[in-house]
């Protein structure tokens, strides 16, 4: 089995060899299938299955089992050294050996010292292929030694001062668990005060008379024998100052007095470690203890940073009142300087201890057993890392490679050895052994040298049965050596299946991503290689799914009464079904009111019990469906409904069953206030990366009270529990104990994976990190992998931090690129990742636009054309072309004012597009640039084109001057837009009469160079209204409107015209058109006072009995009001132009004074006191109320200020 890497005319330098090597190695690498019938007759090394841990301590008390299990072909047979010589178990009466293995049973219970047996074993499981190995076995029997005997005197001491009371327990294997209790087996309180030490001692920053007691007693358990033993008790009392004075004064003279210095607040100081520095060595992945203990007074508080560095978050956590700090799975770059400082009120004192991580030797690449064919090459690649650097060491069969039995295929290069043009001879167990000061590694690695033809495991003529649109897998294992190559048919003449259309996987599966009617049939693998042939037929069937085509509906009934649930299956008609009812997920009451039949469930004599969701399911041997309906019961009649709430809290939470990957949490609920409790709801926090932070784990039914939780690797756990019925939620209940699990690789990659380039020669890829939940365990990182799609480059890697973001350099401008972002951690890797395409920076395109065409569509619109650009010269993401195109200004108009460019932007790939919005008759100049995610190419030639004429805009102004008897001046200015050459000026005009009635119109043409003209003849005092607009050759312009009257004849309107009216105003009034209509105001008015007189006679003799002679006293006072208006007082209006919005001067319907005094109406009813809001209604009738107010309001401007009085109220109605 070859692997050709290279060309054959190229050479390979020597340091290459092995990796070419491993490369092959991993690819004709077999694994041997566990097939009871193909492992019958197919030989292989041994290999050690089961062996005991390196450090085996054993209890004393037991009898001593040395395990050593392996497999094989033909089975292998075992011997044992003991302290590196041979160790012969027939000659030892109290040692068996188990039948078929290479356990070791010693028999100490019966006869014998367990410490007669302490020493090295190593097992040897070895056939006629080879020798596998076991550790070196350190076998030691557990100690669990008594404390030897000493007196301790009582301790007494000052309150406030310090003390420690030694533990110094005696030495055992392993080393005892050691905690403080009293002669009750109650332990001792401690505190920020009071603590215990990593060495066992107790220590007290600070001693109060409450820790006076006789039985402080230092207890040691040894878990591996079971037994606690214990220390003597201490005894310890502490005084007060005065009691300490008073027992020394009754000795000394009255002079001597006992000081209190200890009493007395004082900074802090340490008790453990001594001095302001110390060192500390811990091996990589264990757990790094370091303990800072102070006394003073007060209590000191403890502190703890890492200097130059942080403390990692994840995995520091603080025990013992923080005067210990851990950090979990430590590694080499925890190493470093920590400090902890010690503070109190007075002071503060600080301890750096300097920390170094060594490492045993651990894995970087393990060797793998190989199983190659006669002639073939491969390697076996050992490498591991520790502090300091572990040597690598090889063996042959369990015997050092130097003076193992030669084998010309052999060659060993460091920590490889390489195989090339292997036989059977060369079949062997190699062990590779990597060590260093702490410890070492064993690997045994087997090569075994078989020559098969292939083989197919799955059975013959098996047949698959799958619903249509369904993955289909057929089964294909096989073995053989060389390995074989796989290929599917279809059919008796079928031709090879290609992966386009199936899924060939390299366990010989062949896949149907979606099975089809169409894909039933015989299908056959073929295994090949050089030895031979093997094939197995496959028989497929595609049938149809299962559906309900009639559900069950959600129905509300009352108690007492049958409900019917119907559902009705279709199923393929070879597949024979099973309906099940379920009511809320579990099995239905075993109760004789509910009845199922073939398409439907009937309930009877209904009851609250059965309200729930009802489900049915259909199931085949291949699917099944459901659907659901909901049930309410409702009461025949209405009861009075008890008080209902939201259920207690669940109390007693307790973790059970923990496993690595899982744990059982069970509670109890509380009371459910009246309403069922429907559900519980687990939540779940993450106290070392989201801590605070409470997230939804499952969700149970009511009737649970305890959960199996699936958990995620390296997680600190706290539960709470919530209660729900259907009136809510209960609030949470309290947390439960914490559960850390163990760190595992991570098993999902980082998401969002982009790779956009940020400069024409760099690619950025950026993903979406893992979170802390997701890391799985400690050192996050991401291997991030490139390399060009359309080349025949490998793929680049690169192991990054725990970042977003890595950048190459030197790439070539906008190529794709495959990326691939993966997880890793200090456990391994995340599962293969997806790959994406992304592309390297982008430039500026290098090439213009050709071939730049312009088409005059009409006076606003040109249409312009261009030729694409060629993809490769774009060098980025085409955005689209931009047009800049502008007017072209004359020299006067340049030096003014910048030229202003338009920008028109098409998107996409068009290769045309309109201007619209141009100016009629101008020149414009244009060029087209293409445009990437960069910015714009260079710009193609300019290109000049005209526009053809338009029509022109409306002169700018025109204005109405010298006004005469017979004739109006018009002055006017040209239009602002032209839009070409102006022809003439169209003049329309017309009369206006005294009706608004408009007369005659008549049409005039003036030149183009005149802005100034005299209409004559016109009719005096009348009023015209004009339309003016510009002309050129495109056609006329929009229009301009106004109007003007001619003068007055000053001997006709003598005396009648108001003084402000004069002969020059444009704008004269139009109270001059109804001059002679007085007599129509006047008649109006006498009718309306008439109307006014009878109502107002009515109103009073109706309510007032004809107390106040209202008729009269308006007679005999008429108001001034109701006066026939002159010609010269009132109007009806005013006119005003629709178009224009232009007022002519307004007359007065009323005298300018609007209010009614006093002495003009003597007698109304205002002076009858009561209310001045009148008004009348649609039938003349007058309403309002009386309110005693007399004052009137003045009218304001020109507005008619309508007076509260029935006067005035007329003058609204006419």
């Amino acid at each position: 089995m070859q692997l050709k890497i290279m060309p054959k005319k190229k050479r390979l330098s020597a340091g290459r060899v092995p990796l070419i090597l491993f490369l092959c190695q991993m690819i004709s690498a077999l694994e041997v299938p566990l097939d009871p019938k193909l492992l019958e007759d197919l030989v292989q090394p041994p290999t050690i299955t089961q062996q005991s841990p390196k450090d085996y301590i054993i209890d004393p008390r037991e009898n001593i089992v040395i395990q050593c299990e392996a497999k094989g072909k033909p089975p292998p047979s075992f011997s044992w050294t003991r302290n590196g010589t041979h160790f012969d178990t027939d000659k030892d009466p109290l040692v068996t050996m188990k039948p078929g293995s290479g356990t070791l049973v010693i028999n100490i219970m019966s006869e014998g010292k367990a410490e007669t047996y302490e020493g090295v074993y190593q097992c040897t499981a070895r056939n006629e292929r080879g020798a596998a190995i076991s550790n070196n076995i350190v076998v030691r029997p557990s100690r669990s030694p008594l404390w030897t005997k000493e007196k301790l005197e009582p301790i007494t001491l000052q309150s406030g001062q310090s003390l420690v009371l030694p533990c110094r327990p005696p030495i055992g294997l392993p080393p005892p668990i050691i905690f403080w209790m009293d002669n009750s087996f109650q332990r001792l309180p401690q505190s920020e005060r009071v603590s215990q030490g990593l060495n066992g001692d107790l220590y007290f920053s600070n001693v109060l008379p409450e820790d006076t007691r006789e039985d402080y007693i230092c207890y040691a358990r040894f878990n591996h024998t079971q037994t606690i033993q214990q220390k003597q008790p201490i005894s310890v009392k502490v005084v007060s100052v005065d009691e300490l004075n008073d027992t020394i004064a009754a000795n000394l003279s009255d002079t001597e007095v006992y000081g209190a210095k200890s009493n007395r607040e004082r900074p802090p100081t340490f008790l453990t470690p001594e001095g302001n520095t110390s060192n500390k060595e811990e091996l990589r992945g264990n757990v790094l203890s370091l303990e800072c203990i102070a006394e003073g007074l007060p209590t000191p508080l403890i502190y703890w940073m890492k200097e130059e560095g942080t403390l990692p978050f994840n995995r520091t956590c603080y025990r013992n009142f923080q005067k210990t700090l851990q950090i979990l799975q430590v590694s080499e770059a925890d190493s470093g300087n920590y400090r902890c400082i010690a503070k109190n009120a007075l002071g503060a004192i600080h301890h750096t201890i300097s920390v170094t991580v060594k490492a045993a030797p651990y894995w970087i690449t393990a060797p793998q057993n190989l199983v190659l064919s006669p002639g073939e090459d491969g390697a076996l690649i050992c490498r591991a890392n520790g502090n300091p650097k572990p040597s690598i060491s090889w063996l042959a069969n369990g015997v050092p490679i130097e003076i193992a039995p030669d084998d010309p295929s052999r060659k060993i290069d460091g920590d490889t050895i390489i195989f090339s043009n292997v036989q059977e001879r060369s079949s062997a167990v190699y062990q590779c052994n990597a060590s260093n000061e702490y410890g070492y590694l064993l690997a045994n690695a087997f090569v075994n040298v078989l020559a098969e033809p292939p083989r197919i495991l799955t059975s013959a003529n098996t047949l698959y049965q799958v619903i249509a649109n369904r993955p289909a897998l057929l089964d294909c294992a096989f073995f053989g050596s060389p390995l074989p190559t796989i290929e599917w048919f279809k059919g008796a003449k079928g031709s090879a299946l290609r992966e386009d259309i199936y899924v060939l996987h390299d366990n010989g599966t062949l896949e149907i991503p979606v099975a089809q009617k169409d894909s039933t049939g015989t299908y056959t693998c073929v295994a090949r290689n050089k030895l031979g042939m093997a094939k197995n037929e496959a028989h497929l069937e595609i049938k149809d799914p299962t559906r309900i085509i009639k559900q069950p509906e959600f129905s509300v009934v009352q108690r007492g009464s049958t409900v019917s649930f119907e559902c009705k299956v279709k199923h393929d008609h070879t597949l024979i079904p099973t309906v099940l009812w379920l009511k809320d997920k579990g099995e239905l009451p075993s109760d004789g009111r509910f009845t199922v039949d073939k398409d439907h469930l009937v309930v009877t004599d209904v009851s609250d019990d059965d309200s729930g969701t009802y489900t049915c399911v259909a199931n085949t041997t291949l699917d099944n469906v459901s659907a659901s309906a909901g049930l309410i019961v409702v009461a025949p009649t209405p009861t009075p409904a008890p008080i209902y709430d939201v259920p207690n809290p669940p109390f007693d939470l307790e973790l059970t069953d923990q496993l690595d990957k899982s744990v059982q949490l069970s509670w109890t609920p509380g009371d459910d206030n009246n309403s069922p409790i429907t559900k519980f709801i687990i939540e779940y926090e993450d106290a070392m990366h989201e801590a605070g932070l409470w997230h939804h784990q499952t969700e149970v039914p009511g009737t649970q009270t305890t959960a199996q939780l699936k958990l995620s690797p390296f997680v600190i756990y706290s539960f709470r529990v919530m209660a729900e019925n259907s009136l809510g939620r209960s609030l949470p209940s309290e947390r439960s104990e914490q559960y850390l699990t163990k760190a595992a690789e991570p098993d999902k990659n980082p998401t969002t994976v982009e790779g956009l380039g940020s400069e024409p020669d760099n690619l950025v890829i950026t993903w979406k990190p893992l979170n802390g939940f997701e890391s799985n365990g400690p050192g996050l990182q991401y291997k991030v992998s490139w390399r060009q799609k359309d080349g025949d480059d490998e793929w680049t890697s690169v192991v990054v931090a725990n970042v977003s973001k890595y950048i190459v350099s030197g790439t070539p401008t906008f190529v794709p690129y495959l990326i691939k972002v993966q997880a890793l951690n200090d456990v391994g890797f995340a599962p293969e990742p997806a790959v994406v395409m992304g592309h390297s920076g982008e430039d500026l395109p290098m090439v213009a636009p050709g071939n730049v065409q312009v088409t005059v569509v009409n006076s606003t619109l040109a249409e312009v054309h261009w030729d694409a650009v060629p993809l490769k010269s774009i060098r980025g993401h085409l955005q689209g072309y931009r047009i800049y195109y502008w007017k072209a200004q004359s020299s006067s108009k340049r030096n003014r004012r910048h030229i202003e460019k338009k920008i028109l932007t098409f998107q996409g790939s068009k290769t045309h597009g309109m201007l619209p919005g141009l100016e009629p008759f101008s020149n414009y100049t244009l060029n087209v640039r293409v445009v990437n995610g960069k910015g714009e190419g260079p710009a193609s030639p300019d290109r000049v084109f005209g526009t053809p004429e338009g029509v022109p805009s409306a002169p700018s102004s025109l204005k109405i001057i010298n006004p005469t008897l017979d004739s109006l001046t018009l002055e006017w200015d040209p239009p602002s837009h032209p839009n070409g050459i102006l022809t003439e000026y169209i003049l329309k005009y017309q009369p206006i009469n005294s009706t608004h009635e408009l007369g005659p119109l008549v049409d005039l043409k003036i030149p183009a160079n005149k802005t100034r003209w005299t209409l004559k003849n016109l009719n005096f005092s009348t009023r015209y209204k004009f339309y003016f607009n510009a002309q050129t050759s495109a056609g006329s312009g929009s229009q301009i409107t106004e109007e003007g009257v001619t003068t007055v004849d000053e001997g006709k309107m003598a005396g009648i015209l108001p003084p402000d009216v004069g002969a020059g105003k444009a704008m004269a009034s139009r109270q001059v058109d109804i001059a002679t209509q007085g007599w129509f105001i006047g008649l109006m008015c006498a009718v309306a006072l008439l109307i006014l007189i009878l109502l107002i006679v009515c109103f009073i003799r109706r309510n007032k009995g004809g107390k106040y002679p209202v008729k009269e006293k308006e007679d005999a006072h008429a108001d001034p009001e109701i006066q026939p208006m002159k010609e010269d007082d009132g109007t009806f209006g005013e006119y005003s132009d629709a178009e224009d919005h232009k007022p002519l001067k307004k007359g007065s319907r009323t005298p300018s004074d609007r209010t009614v005094k006093k002495e003009d109406s003597d007698d109304s009813l205002v002076d009858y006191g009561e209310g001045v809001n009148g008004q009348f209604n649609e039938d003349g009738s007058f309403i309002g109320q009386y309110s005693g107010k007399k004052e009137k309001e003045p009218a304001e401007g020109n507005e008619s200020s309508e007076a509260p009085s029935p006067v005035n109220a007329m003058n609204s109605f006419v």
